[in-house]
């Protein structure tokens, strides 16, 4: 099975076809540029961008928002954690909340032309204290999950077994599998 991922983020994008392909699923990259809504309602964010997306390919597609969710901020910077992340960068987020605890959250929203079904993915973790690994994905320099030592940057190819981008891909993965069936 093919399905169309609209995305201008190839760390994603590789992220992604990877953990699909386990699935048999191929990914086909789509690199249009959407402007996102910006809001700390993430449902809102995905819904958008979902609408947008078939709207402008005309055929069944989905997307993807992740956010951080930092429990010292009462859950901020959520739908805003690209400008947060644009603002502050590596090493003011680790030098701020380094020790803090986070949940790092993955929803996908995909439009067959029918519906938008959404899929989830979450992961607690903690903000480094300083950043560690390759910064070229975002704040996978600064983000520790549960249970390790290593930040996503440090893991390498072990991020994609944990990530909360694999909780909710596999959920996706799941629901194309069953409505292949219907």
């Amino acid at each position: 099975m093919r399905v169309r991922f609209l995305s201008r983020n190839e760390y994603k994008i590789a992220e992604a076809s990877t953990i699909l392909k386990s699935v048999g699923v191929e990914l086909v990259p789509v690199h249009l540029p959407i402007d996102e809504l910006q809001s700390d309602n993430v449902r809102a964010i995905v819904r958008n961008k979902t609408l947008r997306a078939f709207h402008l390919l005309g055929y069944p597609v989905f997307v993807e928002q992740t956010c951080l969710f930092l429990t010292e901020l009462n859950g901020f910077p959520g739908g805003l954690t690209q400008v947060f992340w644009d603002t502050l960068r590596k090493e003011r987020v680790a030098r701020l909340f380094g020790g803090g605890s986070v949940t790092a959250k993955t929803e996908i929203g995909y439009c067959n032309g029918r519906q938008i079904s959404y899929f989830q993915g979450s992961i607690n973790g903690i903000i480094a204290p300083e950043p560690r690994g390759d910064d070229s994905f975002q704040w996978d320099c600064v983000f520790i999950p549960e249970g390790y030592e290593q930040t996503f940057a440090e893991m390498g190819e072990k991020k994609n077994e944990i990530s909360m981008r694999k909780l909710a891909l596999d959920a996706f993965a799941a629901h194309l599998e069953s409505s292949r069936h219907d």
